[in-house]
């Protein structure tokens, strides 16, 4: 066998416990949520942090040894309102994301199996999928009520729908395969066949669109918490940290920047572990690698003298 049909052999395997380890944007991102998520689950009861403890006397005082990120304008300790605002928005990123995921593969399998449920459906997650996502979070948001429970609702009707048209295109395409024709050739249910044949093969474009998700939870959260119409204070979360912060921004604008920062951290540790996940389920990105010994994507590309791309 040829040295590149060898290399594309090993790199169309799917990826086990060597390729994860050797997947480094992979293991840092899963590292920057997990220390998060590890934070927001130990460090408050560890520490005897109280995020709803109102200290009027030491109102918008500066990060010190003390308070480590200051306090807010009613004194609370600004460092255990970022914990359990993350335990906040970690919760509630993994709700919406597990329930739009479910919600999602059910009807766009669904859809893929039956023409007339396919046209209802795929109609209905048109509809939804034109309006803007924080437009329809928000007026679902205020629709329902702010609080949590209400908010996972709104953000899974509006992220569901595009879950769902991704797996019926998957499931779609699958359904042309070899071994699924054979099996309806064999007399196998319909039932059995999403189950046994079209659900686990659709788990790979979904592993990395449930990344997004996540990410998207988050920043929608915060939009619209910040807005009032997500997490009702004095719940913590980033969005009401933030929605707090605008308002004394020039007495105290480590609210705003503490805040902002912990999304962008999230949102790039998540986006780190989409990248990974992608490299990993996709032969040809793994091909690539292989075959050339670097990465398929780089921020830059090196040049030789004469300008040329290396």
């Amino acid at each position: 066998m040829a040295t590149s049909e060898i290399h594309t052999a090993e790199a169309s395997r799917p990826g086990g416990v060597r390729s994860i380890l050797k997947n480094r944007r992979l293991l840092i991102g899963v590292g920057m949520i997990g220390s998060i998520a590890l934070a927001a689950a130990i460090l408050p009861s560890f520490l005897g942090l109280d995020p709803l403890a109102v200290d009027p006397l030491n109102r918008l005082k500066a990060p010190s040894p003390l308070h480590l990120f200051g306090t807010d304008n009613l004194g609370r300790d600004l460092a255990a309102r970022m914990l359990a605002g993350a335990s906040t928005s970690l919760h509630l990123a993994a709700g919406v994301t597990f329930f739009s995921a479910a919600i999602g593969v059910a009807v766009g399998i669904l859809a893929s199996f039956s023409r007339p449920l396919d046209h209802i459906l795929m109609r209905v997650c048109d509809g939804l999928m034109a309006i803007p996502a924080l437009l329809l979070a928000l007026a679902l948001a205020a629709t329902f009520g702010p609080n949590f429970s209400n908010l996972l609702i709104a953000l899974t009707i509006v992220f569901a729908p595009g879950i769902a048209r991704l797996v019926r295109g998957r499931a779609l395409a699958l359904r042309s395969e070899t071994f699924v024709e054979a099996a309806v050739a064999m007399g196998t249910s319909n039932l059995r066949i999403m189950v046994r044949h079209i659900f686990p093969n659709v788990l790979s474009v979904l592993a990395v669109q449930v990344t997004f998700i996540f990410a998207e939870a988050i920043v929608s959260e915060a939009a619209l918490s910040f807005l009032g119409a997500g997490v009702p204070p004095p719940a913590p979360s980033w969005g009401n940290i933030l929605y707090d912060g605008k308002t004394v921004i020039a007495k105290a604008p480590y609210m705003v920047v503490f805040a902002s920062a912990a999304i962008v951290v999230t949102v790039i540790g998540l986006t780190l572990i989409s990248d990974g996940l992608r490299d990993l389920v996709d032969p040809r990105t793994r091909a690539f690698a292989v075959e050339t010994g670097r990465p398929r994507f780089r921020f830059f590309k090196r040049r030789a003298k004469n300008g040329e791309p290396i």
